[in-house]
């Protein structure tokens, strides 16, 4: 089983990236199963339907998220029925959504699939290691192959949590960053990790937005809005294999495509 996560999708670039990319991607690699971190996808900023469907239909099989999950107010309704859209698990009880599932890939394979966000240096949300570790347990009822988006700023948290959780799941993916990490590894338990997958978009730019207007924010500290950039569009993840007999993780390594 092989499953491609691709790190935070920024804005229409890079939503054109995954258009373009995913699919020879899929069949150069033998993809089985796409993830896709979709928070930054519309507009640089939340996830509409429309934004959403666009992604599926460019053969992303699920979309997480992170702390800019609540920015468009249609998704406070989409995501009650969307499946496919996962929300960080860890929010208070009554937040719309749900933070963990368990999906099919098209040969049938069922896959466990976590969001959760981390705490440092971000709002205050409920235990990412203690609400992880449950939904691990509840999810090995129907499948031992499980995938975490660990969505977070502080890289130590990423990998304490990664520490916590080795042996528990297939693989946890660091989001969050926009940058990605050189320390793509298996645990000595079996599970894969890397502290950041990465972006998807204009890598001619800050992390996404365009130089200027995050160069002038820092000069003079005044608000600026922060627009997507559009050059040097490259989609960036980790693609992991995994043993779907015992769910650990067999290898995994990192991707970086240019688009143009």
């Amino acid at each position: 089983m092989k499953i491609l996560f691709i790190g935070d999708v920024v804005g229409a670039p890079g939503r054109e990236a995954i258009k373009k990319l995913v699919a020879p991607l899929k069949s150069e690699l033998g993809i089985d199963f796409v993830i896709a971190n979709a928070e930054n996808a519309s507009g640089g900023s939340g996830i509409t339907l429309k934004v959403a469907e666009e992604l599926f239909s460019s053969g992303v099989d699920v979309l997480t998220s992170g702390d800019h999950i609540w920015k468009r107010p249609e998704i406070f309704e989409l995501i009650n029925r969307e499946d496919r859209i996962l929300r960080p698990i860890n929010f208070p009880s009554g937040a719309p959504g749900r933070g963990a599932h368990v999906f099919k890939s098209k040969n049938g394979v069922k896959i466990g699939v976590i969001n959760v966000n981390g705490r440092v240096f971000m709002d205050a949300l409920e235990c990412p290691f203690k609400t992880s570790l449950a939904a691990c347990e509840k999810i090995k009822e129907e499948t031992k192959i499980i995938i975490l988006d660990m969505h977070a700023e502080a890289t130590s948290e990423k990998i304490a949590l990664g520490w916590y959780l080795d042996g528990k799941l297939s693989a946890i993916f660091g989001t969050h960053t926009h940058i990605q990490t050189a320390d793509e590894k298996i645990l000595p338990k079996g599970t894969a990790y890397i502290t950041d997958v990465g972006m998807t978009g204009p890598y001619d730019s800050v992390i996404g937005r365009k130089k200027d207007d995050v160069l002038t924010r820092f000069l003079s500290a005044i608000p600026v809005r922060f627009e997507v950039a559009g050059d040097d569009i490259q989609l960036h993840g980790a693609l992991v294999e995994i043993d779907e007999k015992t769910g650990q993780a067999i290898s995994i390594s990192r991707i970086q495509k240019k688009f143009r």
